[in-house]
Parts: structure tokens; sequence; C-alpha cells
């Protein structure tokens, strides 16, 4: 994960933001401008249309595609009048399903390559050998630059990792003060031992973090509050 920024910038929630393709574009250029050039999407955010407004943005100025490192996530399909064909919500890692989306991303994000594509949540009936062929296929048809997964255990990451003869970049989980489970799951103690960063999503636990009435909620926020008001009074 080197070549991404340390932190990277959600779209899941895109849709909420009612933003033209102009604002869109300011709001990238402003995180460009602060050293966030990562943004993270899926297939599925919004209803399958965050990554084609994302795309849309990126047509008022193509040239910012090299400032940026696309990531974006396959595998689930939900229902939606966009895919009448999907009769129950379900996985699909199978090969052709990868191809097929990651050829659909290309298409919305108005680009020829993908930086970092993620399986998006672990398949009970994955068979890792064809999720390697395509991960393979997608390689070296420049398409995807690199792979990783999202919310594997640390057994799941290694079962895929086995059948590929290029690393595994990243594993994306949930990880806030309010879930510090990979800390205790052997998740980060796999990444470390791999040398890859992880990436966390809903660091801020979805909002709950500054606004949750739920007893844990508070008694984190209590915490915090607590150490921010050491350092604001120690000098370091």
């Amino acid at each position: 994960m080197e070549n991404f920024s340390r932190i990277i910038a959600g779209l899941w929630r895109l849709t909420d933001w009612k933003m033209s393709s102009r604002e869109l574009l300011t709001f990238v250029e402003q995180c460009i401008d602060m050293s966030v050039t990562s943004f993270d999407h899926a297939d599925i955010y919004g209803d399958y249309e965050c990554e084609k407004l994302f795309g849309d943005a990126l047509k008022l100025k193509p040239k910012i595609r090299k400032k940026m490192q696309l990531i974006t996530k396959c595998g689930i399909k939900l229902l939606s009048s966009k895919h009448p064909e999907t009769k129950i919500k379900h996985y699909d890692t199978g090969k052709e399903h990868i191809i097929s989306s990651v050829n659909t991303s290309l298409k919305k994000f108005n680009t020829d390559y993908i930086d970092l594509l993620l399986i998006h949540r672990p398949d009970p009936f994955m068979n890792a050998e064809e999720v390697a062929e395509a991960f393979t296929e997608l390689k070296n048809s420049g398409k995807v630059l690199s792979f990783g997964v999202s919310n594997f255990t640390v057994s799941q990451f290694e079962l895929l990792a086995s059948k590929l003869d290029f690393p595994l970049i990243t594993n994306q989980v949930e990880y806030s003060p309010l879930n510090m489970s990979p800390l205790d799951d052997g998740t980060f103690d796999q990444c470390q031992r791999l040398g890859i960063y992880p990436m966390a999503w809903s660091p801020f636990a979805g909002g709950k973090l500054f606004s949750g009435t739920d007893e844990q909620s508070i008694r984190v926020r209590n915490v915090l509050e607590v150490i921010s008001n050491y350092f604001k009074n120690t000098s370091i």
C-alpha cells in the first residue's frame, strides 16, 4: 500500500451528498491538495451508482486520474432495478462475475485501470482457485494493478493468497475505537507478519464515535475527551 495515501476517502455514501459533478470534482481536488489521493468505492455503493457519479466528475478533468488511486470492491449481488436478473441477494466470487464487475467499473469510472480491487466480503462458497484465475487474468491485462480482500478472516486471507503468484496487499476491515476486534482476532498480527498495511473502514464507527447515545459510545467518547484534554495541557 506504499503508493496509497495514509488516509483514504470513502465514497460509500456519495449518493447521499447530492453533489453535482462539478462539486464532486472540487471535493476530489481538495482531497488531493491535502494528500488524500486514494478513493475507496464498491460496485454496489449507492445502488450501483457511486462509481458512475465519480466517473462523471473525472470526465470534467481527465488528467486528474493520474494523481489518484482508485480502489473498488466486488463480490456482492444486491436486489436492484438496475440488475433485474438478480432474484436474491447473495455473494458471487466466481471468475465470470469478478471480471464482468471490473469491466463495468472501468466504464463507470471512465478509466482503463483500477489501482486496487478487493473481494468485498467472504463468500462461503468461494473457490479460491477461481478467484485467483480472475485476479491473474485482470493483472495480466493491465486492468487491475493490485489486489486484496475486505472483511476476510486470517484463514480466508491465507487460503486465497496460497493460490496466487503475487501478494494480496491489504485486508480492509472494520476498525474504530468502538470495534477493535482486528487487534485480538489475528488480523493485524497477520498484516504485520506479512509486512502489509490493513485498511480500516468506518474508523469513526459511522458517526457513533461523535453522536452515539449507547453506553459504549458515551464511555469511549468520555475517555477520548480526557485524553484530548491531557494533550492540550501537556507540552511535548
